[in-house]
């Protein structure tokens, strides 16, 4: 079994910052892809960040030059530091992995998703 844990979320004024921080923890061989996602009231999930095992990420446009991803492969972690945030940044957040079971073509992959974590943007 897999889980992910989030954390950090909380209520911060505009223009205020944040970390977020998810841990993954059970059994697995390795941590493929893991990304951050947002979904605000009445609105679908959408992706936030996301970021490679080789450290290459990838950003919305919304959140670009504001929000860097960057993970900890030695604490099974990653996290997302938010600047500058917005009303609309406003959202549940949640963290997304991708997990292997071993390697090579016969190796299965499956993404588990966090329970999410509050961060609210208000005055």
């Amino acid at each position: 079994q897999v889980q992910l844990v989030e954390s950090g979320g909380d209520l911060v004024q505009p223009g205020g910052s944040l970390r977020l921080s998810c841990a993954a923890s059970g059994n697995f061989f390795s941590i493929n892809a893991m990304g951050w996602y947002r979904q605000a009231p009445g609105k679908q999930r959408e992706l936030v960040a996301t970021i490679t095992t080789g450290g290459v990420t990838n950003y919305a446009d919304s959140v670009k030059g504001r929000c860097t991803i960057s993970r900890d492969d030695a604490k099974n972690t990653v996290y997302l530091q938010m600047h500058s945030l917005k009303p609309e940044d406003a959202a549940v957040y949640y963290c997304n992995a991708v997990f292997s079971d071993g390697v090579g073509p016969h190796a299965i992959r499956n993404d588990y998703w966090g329970q999410g974590t509050q961060v609210t943007v208000s005055a």
